[in-house]
């Protein structure tokens, strides 16, 4: 009796399955990069906001937030208090002549601020609060 030689169907199956799953994970993995690039910032910003916001209200000063050129600056922090001013992607933008007030009241007024990169102008971040809740990202408007 001779034996048959290769694979049978069942062994094809189940080997198609598993590069089909393999593929699938691969996919979902790869996310789009601009839209983590803009998420990452938009957590990065809110993380720094609520710091500034906690500092104006620890010291009893106005301090606002202000996107400039490539980067953003804190006016108003106390003396010997710094926080970071630029992004971590230089093609990082904020919508024009956005300005955020971070205290030193408790209860602020409902702020937003827009983010998108240079190099996908059509995604947007939104990172707001509504003045009592803190500032975090809100995905595109």
């Amino acid at each position: 009796m001779t034996r048959a030689r290769g694979f049978s169907l069942l062994e094809l199956l189940v080997v198609i399955s598993i590069m089909a799953l393999a593929t699938a994970g691969v996919a979902m993995s790869m996310r789009d990069s601009g839209q983590s690039r803009l998420e990452r910032e938009g957590q990065r910003l809110a993380a720094l906001l609520e710091a500034g916001r906690s500092q104006a209200r620890a010291s009893g000063t106005l301090v606002r937030w202000q996107a400039v050129g490539a980067g953003f600056r804190f006016d108003g922090l106390p003396a010997g208090s710094t926080l970071p001013t630029a992004w971590l992607d230089p093609g990082t933008r904020v919508a024009a002549g956005t300005v955020l007030i971070l205290g030193p009241e408790p209860l602020l007024p409902p702020q937003r601020t827009l983010l998108t990169h240079v190099d996908t102008p059509e995604l947007r971040l939104s990172v707001a609060s509504d003045g009592l809740r803190p500032f975090a990202p809100e995905g595109r408007p």
